[in-house]
Parts: C-alpha cells; structure tokens; sequence
C-alpha cells in the first residue's frame, strides 16, 4: 500500500518512515504544505499521514482543499496530545483519524490498517480472502486449511494485500505499479508480472487470474 508522510520533522519523518516501510507500505515524504497538497491530489495514494503544522501552507488548508477537490483519500492527521481544538478542526476539514505527538510507530500502523480496513470495506480482524489469511505483523500468508504459512518478500506482500483488499476486482498493471511502488522507485510492469508469478506458485496458479488487456484479478479458484 502506498502512502505520503507529510512531516516537517527530519528526525521524526526518518524514523517513521522506517516504521512504515518495515510494516509493508511504499512511503513517499514531504515536508511543506504547498508540495503535501500537489502530491496528495496528483498521486493515487492508499492513504495520507498529515502533521497540521506545516511551513508553506497549514495542514488543515491542505486538508481542505483535498476534500474540496473530492480527494477522498484516508488521511490521519498529527497534532499535539493536548490540542484538542485541532482534533475538532481536523474532523471538519475531513479527517478520518487522528494521533496526538508523542506517539509510538505500533499505534500508528494499527490505525492505518484499521483505516485501510474501512476504506476497503473490509472486517477489523486479520485480512481473510479465499482461504488465505495474511498476517501483516510478520508478512506472511497463513492458509488455514493445510496449515502452511508462506514466507513474502516486502514486495510480494504489498502486492498481496493490495489485491486481497481489492478482491473480485479486475486491476490494471499500472494501477498496481503505482500502489506498490513509491514516487522514488523505478516502475517497470515486467518486474512487476515477476511478483504476480512467485505470487501464483506459492498461492496456486489459479489464484491470480489474467484478464487480457485489462489486467489481473484476485481469484479463489483454488483457495476457498
């Protein structure tokens, strides 16, 4: 899953940013309100992490303009624990979430799969489709009939969770690209059909399905 930090703090934007590739997200950064708004609305993020006090332009303008332009991305906005004002403006401009600084890495992530849970419209719980259950704290497909519990690679596991947050759903190659990858990464769809091939020998070959000239889609075919 692809996401922006938007962070003015190098030290903390570093670290989260660590964090957050280790917990299986592709992370783009920004530091300034004017770049966080063009970025947020110009690339199909899965969901956006947001300080409010930024140089350039507020978070919450950002924030703003976002919904105005029916940016409906997820976004979970920093403030400090005791500015509960900022929690209050927050909702209104759009929100869906929020964490007060300080704050440990470990809440963060568990808020953003609940966040991405509820976009997607999926249960709270482990992810569960087609007889597979991935478990997202040790990036690993558990297969609840045999037993077997399948090492990922960080990229196979992306692309697993996006598809199995998406499923039943055709996906084009670009549209997969650009949610697996950050901004910095060079995207080439070949590398990407690799991932989808070790994908189908460790889950089957029917489990990612082909549909010619419009993509691939998340099939259980072998696995319900």
């Amino acid at each position: 899953m692809r996401l922006l930090l938007v962070e003015d703090d190098a030290l903390q934007s570093h670290h989260l940013r660590l964090a957050l590739i280790q917990a299986g997200f592709a992370v783009d950064i920004v530091a300034d309100g004017v770049e966080a708004e063009f970025m947020g609305g110009s690339e199909p993020y899965d969901v956006i992490v947001l300080d409010l006090g930024l140089p350039g332009r507020s978070g919450l303008d950002v924030l703003r303009h976002w919904r105005a332009a029916d940016n409906a991305t997820p976004v979970l906005i920093l403030t400090a624990r005791d500015a509960w004002h900022e929690k209050v403006d927050g909702f209104k401009a759009g929100a869906d979430d929020y964490l007060g600084k300080p704050f440990h890495a470990a809440e963060l992530i568990a808020r953003l799969h609940a966040l991405l849970r509820r976009s997607n419209a999926q249960p709270h719980g482990p992810l569960r489709v087609a007889g597979i259950e991935l478990n997202e704290e040790t990036q690993q497909a558990l297969i609840p009939a045999t037993g077997a519990r399948l090492d990922l690679t960080g990229t196979e596991f992306r692309l697993l969770r996006y598809f199995m947050l998406h499923p039943g759903r055709v996906l084009s190659k670009t549209r997969l690209v650009e949610h697996v990858y950050d901004f910095e990464t060079e995207r080439d769809s070949n590398v990407l059909e690799v991932y989808i091939n070790r994908l189908r020998r460790k889950l089957g070959r029917d489990s990612i399905a082909t549909r010619r000239g419009q993509g691939y889609i998340f099939s259980n075919a072998e696995l319900s």
